[in-house]
């Protein structure tokens, strides 16, 4: 089904509304004027793509009120499925609004366009600086996703693990000493890896599941240097 299709039920949305709606004015898709109101603009496609959005971004300079259109329903637009939120955080951020077509030709107001005003997230902030500064060197390269990450929680980890490996049991106190590993403690009471066994009150043991892991991280063990840390959020 072509984007022409798009065209008349957009054209009845708009002229419902007062607007006095044309289409394929200049390189817009579709152009509705009212009174002396801002003109609106709308860009169609029958499926959402980067295109559509980048044709949208364009028609910014021409008026502030800019929408994107597309088909949604069984075999339509994939992308808005799976991503609906974050497609719509996107439309926020770039100033867009957006306009969904059902295949009966029903036209959905899904968001305005408006000024985008980020709300800064001051935890998320912190998080980020915090495992920025904990972790040692430059482990993991950037765009590569690793699964597992190797995150400064983990390198503080692998260096219990890799002294438990060497001592076999440890009391916790010489454990935290030998690591320089403030937060030791809670990482073998947590256990979030099952990288450890207590044997008694207060000692541990490497568990074979620990054994096995270690040979895993192996290249990063090599290039970790134990340095006095705290615990962050992420593991």
């Amino acid at each position: 089904m072509p984007e022409v299709d798009l065209y008349d039920p957009i054209k009845r949305f708009l002229e419902a509304q007062g607007y006095s709606v044309k289409g394929e004015i200049g390189a817009c898709d579709v152009v509705a004027v009212r009174g002396d109101e801002d003109l609106v603009v709308v860009e169609l496609k029958e499926r959402l793509n980067l295109a559509l959005i980048l044709q949208a971004v364009d028609r910014l300079t021409i008026s502030g009120t800019v929408y994107i259109a597309f088909r949604i329903g069984k075999g339509q637009s994939a992308s808005w499925r799976s991503r609906t939120k974050q497609v719509k955080s996107l439309l926020r951020r770039l100033g867009l609004g957006l306009l969904t077509v059902s295949a009966r030709d029903k036209v959905e107001p899904v968001l305005d366009p408006a000024p985008y005003r980020p709300r800064s997230d001051r935890r998320r902030r912190e998080r980020l600086l915090k495992e920025f500064a904990e972790r040692v060197g430059d482990p993991v390269a950037g765009g590569s996703a690793p699964h597992p990450r190797l995150t400064a929680y983990r390198q503080d980890a692998l260096r219990c693990a890799r002294e438990l490996s060497e001592a076999g049991v440890l009391k916790l106190s010489d454990l935290r000493q030998r690591t320089e590993v403030p937060r030791a403690g809670p990482i073998l009471r947590d256990n979030h890896y099952g990288w450890f066994e207590r044997v008694k009150v207060g000692h541990y043991e490497l568990s074979p599941k620990g054994h096995h892991d270690l040979d895993l991280w192996s290249g990063a063990l090599e290039s970790l240097v134990a340095e006095p840390g705290t615990s962050p959020t992420t593991t």
